[in-house]
């Protein structure tokens, strides 16, 4: 039987994914030598900030505009994508990366689906956009 969640629930845990995938980013900065994938990871870790921000906001209350309530149940299927791989601190740099690329689809799978159930307005449009760049998120730790 799936376990049942709240919009809330939902909401905290991909809130938690976001501050993983930052230390992720910032660990990895650390990992490799190449200028130009330190930017990256960088800049990947910033982006991952803004997006637990824009979490952090719709749980607050600070968004206005076409959110849903807290106690919402959540289709089962959404919030499956909350089940990411675990990465793994003795994992070759390569596999890291791979499985990064993985999460940052579930995370794009999640928005997605999240989107799909909003109504439109200013939340829609923000996950919209939370999908869209974690799906750049994805192609960009594919090419490192």
């Amino acid at each position: 039987m799936e376990t049942q969640l709240t919009l809330k629930e939902v909401l905290e845990q991909a809130i938690q994914k976001e501050i993983a995938s930052r230390f992720l980013y910032s660990g990895l900065r650390q990992r490799v030598n190449k200028p130009s994938a330190k930017d990256a990871l960088e800049s990947l870790a910033g982006q991952e900030l803004k997006h637990q921000q824009f979490l952090e906001d719709y749980l607050q209350g600070n968004l206005k505009e076409g959110v849903l309530h807290s106690g919402l149940v959540v289709d089962y299927k959404v919030a499956d994508h909350l089940n990411q791989p675990e990465i793994e601190p003795n994992m070759e740099l390569k596999e890291v990366f791979q499985l990064a690329g993985l999460r940052e689809k579930a995370s794009y799978e999640l928005y997605t689906g999240l989107s799909a159930i909003h109504p439109p307005g200013q939340a829609k449009h923000l996950l919209d956009d939370l999908a869209a760049e974690e799906l750049r998120h994805k192609l960009r730790v594919e090419t490192l």
